[in-house]
Formats: structure tokens, sequence, C-alpha cells
């Protein structure tokens, strides 16, 4: 068995997963696309030394900013971890919000064409000499199913769909639709999925005070220590990171880049939510992760399904 812990974020994943690690013999881990690189601490809103020291954690900082991870990497090591967890007994945990990382995981990744880093600098190129979405009107005369699906301002996205257009002759829609079949769905595991969906207003105020926290407590330090070592890399067009470069470069203040901040987290919350309740059978918690009537609920059904095993 394991057990999917889900959610926007700011839902209290954390505190949940601690909590049931400890009650259940667990251990911990990560589902987050920024988590896995070593240095960025405060902007990715990592359990502390204090609360990893509680429990055993795997998939944090296993790569460096400048280190190309994704979501198939992440699919191969979460699954090894998965083995070697269960293998000594325990409970895997795995806790996290990025909604692609958790269906490589549990799905499986098409296998797409390769990526081709000289047409992917070229589109990079062309949409910065170009009006405000250029790259989505590309996308929707080769693929509108794609496009309808893509938001406009989602660049990385937008560029691996026509990528896939130019590369395979065949939208981005028909070749997922081709692999569906194709797929490699997690097996040996017992699934639990349970979802954390507070009150929306207590969780915008609640990411509004840690985006602020986040700044005071250094993160444009941190983002500056970050592009000295490794240069202007993908891993730093982040929550967080992207407003505290905005800030270093002079095109935001100080207060703007807190307020841009939390706006983000706050639309990426409303993402995640949208993305999460496609998943199946989510047992739904109209709470925050680290309420105790949350953990008693999460327990019981974490018990009801051990004993099924």
């Amino acid at each position: 068995m394991a057990i999917l812990l889900l959610g926007p974020t700011g839902s209290g994943k954390t505190a949940l997963s601690l909590a049931l690690g400890e009650r259940f013999g667990g251990e911990i881990v990560s589902c987050d696309s920024v988590a896995v690189y070593r240095g960025m601490d405060l902007g990715t809103a990592k359990p502390s030394p204090a609360e990893q020291a509680r429990l055993p954690h795997h998939l944090i900082d296993v790569a460096d900013p400048d280190q190309p991870f994704t979501a198939g990497d992440y699919s191969r090591q979460a699954r090894a971890a998965l083995g070697e967890i269960a293998g000594r007994g325990k409970l895997p945990i795995v806790t996290g919000g990025t909604g692609l990382y958790l269906r490589a995981l549990t799905e499986g990744l098409f296998a797409g064409p390769a990526r081709e880093e000289g047409l992917r600098e070229r589109l990079r190129r062309s949409a910065d000499r170009r009006p405000a979405g250029w790259l989505h009107r590309v996308l929707a005369r080769l693929d509108p199913a794609s496009a309808a699906r893509i938001h406009a301002n989602d660049a990385p996205k937008l560029i691996r769909a026509i990528e896939i257009c130019l590369a395979g002759q065949k939208p981005l829609s028909e070749v997922l639709d081709d692999r569906l079949l194709a797929r490699d769905p997690l097996t040996g595991f017992r699934l639990l999925r349970i979802g954390l969906n507070p009150p929306r207003r207590p969780l915008y105020d609640r990411l509004n005070r840690r985006a602020s926290a986040m700044f005071a407590d250094g993160l444009v330090e941190e983002t500056r220590s970050l592009l000295e070592r490794f240069g202007p890399v993908k891993a730093l067009d982040s929550l967080g990171y992207r407003q505290a470069l905005a800030l270093l470069a002079g095109t935001l203040s100080a207060e703007e880049a807190i307020e841009a901040a939390q706006q983000g987290h706050r639309n990426y919350a409303k993402r995640q939510l949208t993305w999460f309740r496609r998943e199946p059978e989510v047992h739904w918690i109209e709470a925050f992760g680290d309420e105790p009537g949350t953990v008693e609920a999460a327990a019981a059904l974490a018990a009801h399904h051990l004993a099924g095993c």
C-alpha cells in the first residue's frame, strides 16, 4: 500500500504526511518539481531540517538547479524509492503538489519525440521578438485541441507541444491518444488518495503570508546566490524565484515582487485543484492538513485501507 497526499500549495500536506508517517511507520516521498533541487529552499516550502529529521524523506535535494530533471526522471526515482520503502516494511507516503509528477509516478508517461534544443531556442527567441500570445497562436494553428488545453502564458508546455507537432508530424493531442494504451502504470501497490481542499479564503490568506515570509527570510539573497552559481537556469523560473529575479533586475520593486508572488501562488493553487480533481478515487477532506480533525479523518482512512491489504 502507498498513500498519495494531494492538494494545493499551502494546504498542510507536509504536516499531515508527518502525522500519518509517525502513526503508521511511514517514509515520505516528495512530489514537488522544485524541491528536487539543492539550494532552492526558501522558495519551495521544503520540509524544514527539523521536519526532515522526524522521518526519512526521499526525492528532496537530488539534483543541482542546472541539471535537467524531468517527470520521467521523477517517476523512475520515485518508483525505486517506493520499492525500497516497502521492502523495509514501511509505508510510502507520497506528498506534494506537482500533478504531472504524480501522474508520471502512477500512470507512466508516453514516449514522445526527443527534445530538440535548437528548435526550442528558436521558438524562445521568436516568442521574445513577437507580441504576447504568439506561441499560443502558433499551437492553435498546428493543434487546436492542445491549444485549448494549455494556458496561453505557459511557454514551456506550448514549446513542447509545438516541438512534438513539428518533430513527429502529428499533433500532441493525437500522440497522446496513440500512446494512452502504451503507458506504464505503477504496479504492486494499493493506492489510497487523500486530498486536502481547505476553504479558499483562509488558504489564500495563508499563501499571502507565506509569500511575504519567503522574502523576509532571505529569498532574494538565496536567488542571487543561485544566479551567481548556476546562471539564469530554468529552475529559477518558478514561483517566488521568478519574482525575486525581477526584483534583482530592477523591473519590480520589493512590494510589487511580493504582491506578484502572492498572486502567483493563489493562481497556482487554483490550477492544482483543477488538476487533482481529475485524479480517480480521491478521498477529499475540506480542511487544512495541520488541523486535528484532518489528521484523525486521514488516519481512519489509512487504517481502513491497511486493514484491507
